[in-house]
């Protein structure tokens, strides 16, 4: 949208075939679930949505996915509201909220289907069908009202919502073991683990005694082996599913580090 730098509220239509992907989750995500279904996967578990469904994305997520037009025919058909931290700290100087701490909640948050959320994600259809863009003005009521439909019918999302803090100083070891598959630039990997690109580095060759994009390729590569070699999955999804981009790459890696090409592993 012109007078926006990013939508608050956007569609994904897509056809007959599949999409796969991953991405950071930057801002919490309220989605509707129109047609087909999402797989989405963090780093612990997966979650299906199909028609109907709602969710909650939390910020600062990694998730990969894969988009599924109904088994029918038709289209994959979703709509999300971006929650951004601009809009939801407006939110709590213009009604009395205190922002809060929660730890330990999941990333995907699978919602109760109910008529409020309904109501709203139907009162964006005329927009969706007429292809009509949301003025910058109505986009942030909208945020506002989702916000306060979320409150209402699940007031302990207030301690997510309002958590404004930025990641902690974790363990490095425990969450690279989690997410060494995400295939996300190495910035990303340092703001979610608490620190600067420069102190990640450091602090990432004191506790394995190698580089970041070393580790990271030795470690993908040995997930892949045991894919295909103990569980007996197929190259072409091994490849893409432990972090990497390009299957002729991936092959080369393969066979420079174990001998031989993974097709060759039996």
């Amino acid at each position: 949208m012109s007078q926006i730098e990013k939508p608050m509220i956007s569609y994904s239509c897509y056809f007959t075939r599949n999409r796969e992907g991953e991405q950071f989750v930057p801002e919490h995500t309220f989605s509707y679930q129109i047609s087909g279904t999402l797989t989405i996967t963090d780093a612990t578990a997966t979650s299906v949505f199909n028609e109907g469904d709602f969710r909650l994305i939390k910020r600062n997520s990694l998730v990969k996915y894969i988009k599924q037009p109904p088994a029918t025919g038709g289209e994959f058909k979703s709509v999300s509201i971006y929650l951004t931290q601009e809009a939801l700290r407006n939110f709590c100087i213009a009604n009395g909220y205190t922002s809060t701490h929660q730890l330990g909640t999941p990333s995907i948050i699978t919602l109760q289907s109910n008529n409020l959320y309904k109501s709203f994600m139907d009162s964006l259809s005329p927009y969706r069908d007429a292809g009509t863009e949301v003025l910058p003005q109505l986009q942030k009521l909208k945020v506002n009202e989702a916000i306060l439909i979320l409150l209402q019918t699940k007031p302990e999302l207030a301690d997510i919502l309002f958590d404004f803090n930025e990641p902690g100083k974790i363990d490095l070891e425990s969450f690279m073991e989690k997410n060494f598959h995400f295939n996300v630039q190495m910035k990303r990997f340092a703001y979610l683990t608490g620190r600067s690109l420069a102190t990640f580095k450091r602090d990432f060759e004191k506790k394995f005694n190698t580089t970041p994009g070393k580790w990271l390729l030795n470690r993908r590569l040995k997930e892949a082996y045991f894919q295909i070699k103990e569980k007996g999955r197929p190259v072409s999804e091994v490849y893409l599913d432990v972090g990497f981009e390009d299957l002729s790459h991936f092959s080369f890696a393969f066979k420079n580090k174990f001998g031989k090409p993974p097709s060759k592993i039996a």
